[in-house]
């Protein structure tokens, strides 16, 4: 005689067997299996966070990310200014005045530097800058010829990490030679700039598009001369009068400069040209304007850029007590990248986590209905925490390894892993083989969207559409009212 079954009896059986249920509930473990896929994320900026400290060190001991300011040609003035109670005070304020043509022409020898498992690009540049000098007339820059102290004129050079000066910097002035000293009267003769951000490739892009953005801040904490551009150079270039200011001077010097990441100058002539090369095969041109003509190799490049006065949105002088011109707009140069973005990749891979999980639990999940094998909600867990790791393990293994022999590897040991666990689970090969296919083409469609730039969305949309018509065909004749029963013949 058959035992009546008890209700728990029966509510087993009916979750045993209710699709919707399940359903639900391979829902539930999707949601959970996010939580530690958002901890892979984390532990992927943490770890580029690592690198961008590495690289820090370096450049703290080298020289950092350069921006070179100038020459700009300072002329200190008396101003008498009368306070509230009638009594006159004598000030001293600085006229900044910019060159008439900024020539500079510049090799960059890169070197790549460790520390530990990362990798840092260090470089040596040696430039010439030259050009001149043609000044308006005083009256028209709002300042007295009896105010300036003529004898006191000086020309100024902002570098924004002077511990990379390596040999000892001379002005030649109208062909006259004049030794620079280091620091300037007042960080107000300088326009306010900042050196190129040396990140990883994780936040790299978003940086640069908010360095130069339109609607950036207007640095306004800069105001008190504080920053990189209060670092600076002058060399005393008397001047008898204003006659003699009024007439055409020349300048040039050489600058023998290490730096880290990049290399930024300022269009402060009203004719800026810069020319560039170095053995590097892998340039970033940032800032505001792109070279006129560039060439680039396999094993190096060269680049020319030609910016006018008419391309930025500041003036060719300005006074100590005006406004301060910020140049960050306008600034151009190169950053020498590491061709070797091992987080951008991973962390763009973790975003698809989703992909993989889903694809992986509707196979497990038509094979619960269309064959009738029971899979418990502990299974499918132990498959998702497999998915995971396989990001971990992307990311370990980059970080020693050429990215897409990582994520070779990472692949085939995580689809061999699944794979043998749903033999051991299905005892089917036909169960088996399809497991293996849809995590092998899953694996192989994410490695083809990361290869992706402009495409990537286009490509992993088509992609999706796809996998839902596939779902959809499979499913087409599946009674979803009808529970899962054993397969014919069982």
């Amino acid at each position: 005689m058959t035992p009546t079954p008890t209700a728990f009896d029966r509510l087993n059986a009916w979750m045993s067997a209710s699709v919707t249920l399940k359903l639900f509930s391979i829902g539930i473990l999707l949601l959970l299996l996010l939580i530690p896929s958002s901890m892979v994320q984390g532990l992927i900026t943490e770890r580029a966070e690592n690198r961008d400290a590495a690289t820090a060190e370096i450049s703290g001991q080298w020289g950092g990310a350069q921006l070179v300011l100038g020459p700009v040609l300072v002329l200190p003035y008396t101003a008498r200014e009368t306070d509230e109670k009638g009594r006159v005070t004598e000030a001293t304020r600085y006229l900044s005045l910019l060159p008439d043509t900024l020539a500079t022409t510049g090799t960059l020898a890169p070197e790549r530097r460790h520390r530990g498992i990362y990798e840092a690009v260090v470089y040596r540049a040696g430039l010439h800058v030259r050009g001149s000098f043609q000044a308006p007339p005083l009256a028209d820059l709002g300042v007295a010829p009896a105010a300036v102290r003529w004898a006191e004129a000086f020309v100024a050079v902002g570098i924004s990490d002077m511990k990379g000066i390596r040999n000892g910097l001379a002005l030649r002035w109208d062909g006259q030679p004049r030794g620079f000293e280091p620091g300037v009267p007042n960080a107000d003769v300088l326009p306010r700039g900042t050196a190129p951000t040396a990140t990883t490739q994780v936040t790299a892009v978003a940086n640069e598009q908010q360095r130069y953005s339109k609607y950036q801040g207007d640095g306004s904490d800069d105001d008190n001369g504080s920053g990189q551009t209060a670092n600076g150079l002058s060399a005393a270039v008397p001047l008898p009068d204003a006659a003699a200011l009024a007439r055409r001077h020349t300048f040039a010097f050489d600058l023998d400069l290490n730096g880290s990441t990049g290399l930024l100058v300022a269009p402060l002539g009203r004719q800026t040209t810069l020319h560039l090369s170095a053995p590097w095969a892998d340039p970033s041109f940032i800032g505001a304007f792109l070279p006129a003509q560039r060439n680039i190799t396999a094993n190096q490049f060269t680049a020319d850029w030609r910016v006018l006065h008419l391309n930025r949105n500041y003036p060719q002088h300005w006074r100590s007590d005006g406004d301060r011109p910020d140049v960050d707009a306008s600034t151009f140069g190169v950053r020498l990248l590491v061709p070797v973005n091992e987080y951008q990749k991973t962390m763009r891979a973790a975003k698809y986590a989703l992909l993989p999980l889903t694809l992986t639990f509707l196979v497990f999940f038509f094979v619960e209905i269309l064959n009738g094998r029971r899979i418990h909600p502990f299974q499918y867990i132990l498959v998702g925490l497999g998915l995971v790791i396989f990001y971990v393990l992307l990311l370990a293994l980059s970080e020693q390894m050429p990215f897409d022999a990582a994520y070779g590897i990472s692949a085939l040991t995580i689809v061999g892993l699944i794979t043998a666990y749903a033999a051991a689970s299905f005892r089917q090969r036909r169960l088996t083989a399809a497991t293996a296919g849809v995590l092998t083409v899953a694996y192989g469609f994410l490695f083809v969207v990361l290869q992706l730039q402009d495409y990537a969305l286009l490509v992993g949309s088509i992609g999706l559409v796809v996998v839902l018509g596939t779902v959809m065909f499979l499913s087409r004749r599946v009674d979803w009212y009808q529970p899962a029963g054993p397969p014919a013949g069982a």
